[in-house]
């Protein structure tokens, strides 16, 4: 079993920062029980994560939707953000929501149901 280095990573990642982000959540979706990409080895997820980045089996699209903003400069978050009507949904004005009657009685206690 040859060792993994972070040199050989890094040929599939831009930085380290995203070789991490990436192994990570790769990792966590093997230790979830998805199926290795790479012969196991007997190798702990992690390792195993990093061996598939270096054979060039895992890019960025690994990552959630929600994570992917991690890697965007501000001007292509912009751009993603108006793409998707963000900024738009949040321009827009707030309808007021119906008034609700206050409840008639005393409130009730604390561990008291209604």
């Amino acid at each position: 079993m040859a060792r993994i280095t972070v040199e050989d990573c890094l040929v599939n990642a831009e930085s380290r920062f995203d070789l991490v982000l990436m192994a990570s959540r790769r990792a966590r979706q093997l230790s979830l029980g998805r199926s290795p990409l790479v012969e196991p080895e007997n190798d702990k997820p992690t390792v195993i994560a990093l061996r598939e980045i270096a054979a060039g089996k895992i890019d960025r699209s690994v990552l959630e939707p929600e994570e992917l903003h991690l890697f965007l400069t501000p001007e292509e978050l912009a751009e993603q953000r108006a793409a998707d009507g963000w900024e738009q949904a949040l321009d827009a004005p707030v309808e007021d929501a119906p008034a609700q009657p206050p409840a008639e009685g005393p409130a009730p206690e604390a561990g008291e149901t209604p």
